[in-house]
């Protein structure tokens, strides 16, 4: 419904047609009385009003009159395309007066009826008002109509905001599809560089410890152990004392907490030590004279490693912690007898073959076996293999190995506690149950120093540490052994010879008397040696011979009645 507004001339109304340019409204005037035009001259109203209306529409509301009737008569004069404009719209003043033609046809056809024209401006009302469009007719539609005649009014709109975001949601899929696709290749490509990272250091790290096959790491080539002295390792020394038949066997039990490797080192009888006073004895010596703190000591000097620890193990509370573990599993290598059997030919206590179970009872005496003939190391082997069967028996969780270790009312050496061993057996358990577990002998010469096959593969890459033997850079050694029957004269010619620059070995004292002194070397390089350690005792030089020496000395003296101490010593 078109808005009209009433003037108060002569009835006549006025309707709103649209806005211009400046978004003001433009109206028309509607007549009261309107003359009828002949059907030849009636001229042509776009809008299909002609017997209605009789305004000029000026889209630009100049407020120039074209062809205005004459109200007070109610005639209507007739516009003739034929004769000269009686008013017109002259842009530039030019004094010519040319209807203007707001659809630009009035060359281009011949008789143009047209309808004479009034437009009048109207202050803005309050609100703006719909006009409802008339139907066009044949002619309107094919007329050629320009945007700059018409004013449009642009309203805000409160959801161009939503308008923005659904544009934005609605984008190309293609282009989602392929910016995720770069997205995933991205992620791929850094998924592969870092595991290529990962790989290459890892491998880089296996190839630098030499942990390849086949191939060397730099620290090999050099000579050097640096990545073997970085580690980090747990060594505690552990004793077996035979309480029925004596003697003693020793092992060191590794953890390599930065490899996850353990290892039990199995320590020889006859390795060489030097004790407080500097003169060079055995391990199973200094274990028997010097006790547990000592050892240590002699171990750490000679070994270069640092032992936290000493465990004193005796038969009877290794037959127990056998049997709270549940019996062990091993490869025997030998018919052990049963050390309680009275008869001769009786069944062997443990049976040499694979996969055997051995009871507390069993594996002591398979651990302390030593058959006519063998080495000690022998039977030190076998208690290597009683200890791993024991670790990988024994419980992995702290709580649990402590609470067994208390089980066995054992008075451990301080600094060593329960907690302590039973945390630190429990790590190596978890090791030797996971196959990360050897055993190993440290290799000696048959003087007790340590070879350079121990140095390498022993010292070095399990301890991690460096060998320091007794006779690096020292004096000659001799053994000498009592047969004067006179006790003080061991301390004499102990006293004797470390004042000549030699190094004292005890080597006991003979079970009877020997009338004459006896020294010999089986070196020939050590013939002249042996001759200035004859001086220094103050015995002939006719008592050196050719023969047979200690295992670990270089010379061998047997005191008889002939030796006379000096009073100096």
């Amino acid at each position: 419904m078109n808005d009209r507004y009433d003037a108060g001339y002569g009835g006549d109304q006025y309707e709103l047609v649209g806005y211009d340019e400046y978004n003001q409204p433009v109206y028309r005037q509607i007549q009261a009385q309107q003359a009828q035009q002949p059907p030849q001259q009636q001229p042509y109203d776009p809008y299909g009003q002609q017997q209605q209306q009789g305004y000029a529409y000026d889209p630009y509301a100049t407020g120039t009159q074209q062809q205005t009737p004459d109200y007070d008569t109610g005639a209507q004069q007739a516009y003739d395309s034929r004769q000269a404009p009686q008013s017109g719209y002259d842009p530039y003043a030019t004094g010519t007066t040319t209807a203007y033609d707001p659809y630009g046809q009035t060359a281009t056809s011949g008789q143009q009826p047209r309808v004479a024209e009034q437009t009048a401006y109207i202050p803005q009302q309050g609100g703006p008002a719909e006009e409802t469009e008339a139907p066009k007719t044949p002619q309107a539609a094919e007329r050629d109509y320009r945007t700059e005649q018409f004013a449009f009014v642009e309203e805000p709109t409160d959801d161009s905001e939503d308008v923005i975001d659904w544009l934005n949601f609605t984008e190309n899929r293609t282009e989602r599809r392929e910016e995720a696709k770069r997205r995933a290749r991205g992620r791929m490509v850094a998924l592969v560089v870092a595991l290529a990272l990962v790989v290459s250091g890892g491998v880089g790290y296996l190839w630098y410890a030499g942990k390849l096959p086949g191939v060397s790491s730099p620290a090999s080539k050099s000579g050097t152990t640096t990545a073997a002295g970085a580690q980090n390792r747990d060594v505690i020394v552990v004793h077996l004392h035979n309480t029925a038949k004596g003697g003693t066997s020793s092992v060191l039990l590794v953890d390599n907490t930065t490899l996850k490797q353990g290892t039990t080192v199995l320590l020889p009888n006859s390795l060489a030590l030097t004790d407080d006073d500097g003169n060079t004895t055995t391990l199973a010596k200094s274990v028997d004279d010097d006790g547990t703190s000592g050892t240590v000591d002699q171990l750490n000097t000679v070994l270069g490693t640092d032992i936290e620890g000493t465990w004193r193990l005796d038969t009877p509370y290794l037959q127990n912690l056998v049997d709270l573990v549940g019996n062990i599993d091993i490869d025997t290598n030998a018919d052990v007898p049963d050390p309680a059997a009275t008869k001769k030919g009786a069944a062997p206590l443990v049976h040499k073959g694979k996969d055997q179970t051995l009871s507390g009872k069993m594996a002591v005496a398979y651990a302390t076996y030593r058959a006519s003939g063998e080495s000690q190391n022998t039977q030190l082997e076998r208690f290597g293999q009683v200890m791993q069967g024991v670790l990988r028996q024994l419980t992995s969780d702290p709580t649990a190995a402590t609470t067994t270790v208390q089980t066995l009312a054992q008075i451990l050496d301080p600094p060593l506690t329960d907690k302590d061993l039973g945390t630190f057996l429990a790590k190596l358990a978890d090791l030797a149950k996971g196959g990360a577990y050897k055993t190993a002998l440290l290799p000696v010469q048959n003087d007790g120093t340590l070879t350079a096959q121990a140095s390498a593969s022993v010292v070095k890459d399990i301890l991690g540490g460096t060998a320091k033997s007794p006779d690096e850079g020292s004096a000659v050694r001799v053994a000498v052994q009592n047969a004067t029957g006179v006790k003080d004269d061991t301390e004499k010619a102990r006293v004797v010879l470390l004042n000549g620059g030699f190094t004292f070995l005890e080597a006991g004292t003979a079970s009877s008397a020997s009338a004459k002194s006896k020294i010999t070397y089986s070196d020939a390089a050590d013939k002249e040696n042996a001759t200035e350690v004859a001086k220094t005792l103050g015995l002939p030089t006719s008592t050196v011979t050719k023969g047979t020496v200690a295992a670990n000395a270089d010379v061998s003296v047997v005191l008889g009645e002939d030796y006379k101490p000096s009073s100096s010593s």
